[in-house]
């Protein structure tokens, strides 16, 4: 198995394409929050009045996200099993004592700060009449131009340290959960051995063991294929259907040839 895997490797160098699909509605959340997560920090950090904007706009929509359901207490739970799951290797041997206490050093690290934060943690980015002028007019295509919030332009134009002061002070209350959300993802992923596999004529079925506790599934096949992975299924079963794709113009559909990929089930 290890040859295989090697040999997948070698034929899918240079780079490898991840495509992931969630099996539950806890990973969907937490994907859709990484998703904007990471973005809105580069953009923080940028000198540009659109990259300003970019990040008030992700902003804006990792509060929805947030304020739909209780992600803090998801998060909560999902570090409480990563950590109780880590617990249960201290009695191995053959494992890195000093890598599994980091790395249970960084999940209850993230636990603490995500409960010293409060159920109430969001309610400084509720209760500002700013944020909340440049939400109500984001639904509106065009919205946040200068004639229709001339506050928000005033404030794009005032110096890169004054924005990004602002910004902090905002990103500060999603922070701690989203890193926690981050830390947990990367566990995850990391958590599960990348198999080589075969989609027959383009298609590829699994059924799960009743006992399995997958979270998320991950396809890898090269980057710059023309084929990319249609992902569909639960935590019973699934399927991989390998599209290729030409143009915009054109609906992509599936291949006729059998298709190597890695195969990580979570």
């Amino acid at each position: 198995m290890v040859k295989a895997a090697g040999k997948l490797s070698a034929r899918l160098a240079p780079g490898i394409a991840h495509y992931e699909q969630p099996l539950s509605e806890r990973m969907r959340t937490f994907l859709r929050l990484e998703f904007l997560y990471h973005p809105m920090l580069r953009n923080s950090e940028r000198d540009d009045d659109w990259a300003t904007r970019a990040t008030i706009s992700t902003l804006l929509e990792i509060l929805a996200i947030l304020s739909r359901g209780d992600v803090r207490s998801e998060a909560l739970n999902e570090l409480d099993h990563q950590i109780s799951a880590l617990e249960r290797f201290q009695s191995h041997t053959g494992v890195d004592g000093g890598r599994l206490g980091e790395l249970m050093h960084n999940l209850s690290t993230s636990r603490e700060a995500i409960s010293k934060i409060g159920t109430g943690f969001l309610q400084s980015l509720k209760d500002s009449d700013f944020l909340n002028a440049i939400k109500h007019r984001s639904a509106i295509p065009g919205g946040t131009c200068e004639f229709d919030l001339p506050e928000y332009s005033h404030w794009l134009r005032q110096p890169i340290n004054r924005r990004q002061q602002d910004l902090a002070a905002w990103i500060q209350s999603v922070q701690p959960l989203c890193d926690g959300v981050s830390e947990v993802l990367w566990l995850i992923r990391e958590s599960a051995q990348p198999n080589e596999k075969h989609a027959i004529n383009g298609m590829y079925q699994h059924n799960m063991l009743k006992a399995g506790n997958c979270r998320l599934l991950r396809v890898s096949i090269a980057e710059g294929s023309p084929l990319f992975p249609e992902i569909s299924g639960s935590q019973h079963r699934f399927t991989v259907r390998f599209l290729e794709w030409s143009t915009v113009e054109s609906r992509a559909v599936q291949t006729g040839q059998d298709v190597p990929f890695q195969l990580s089930i979570c």
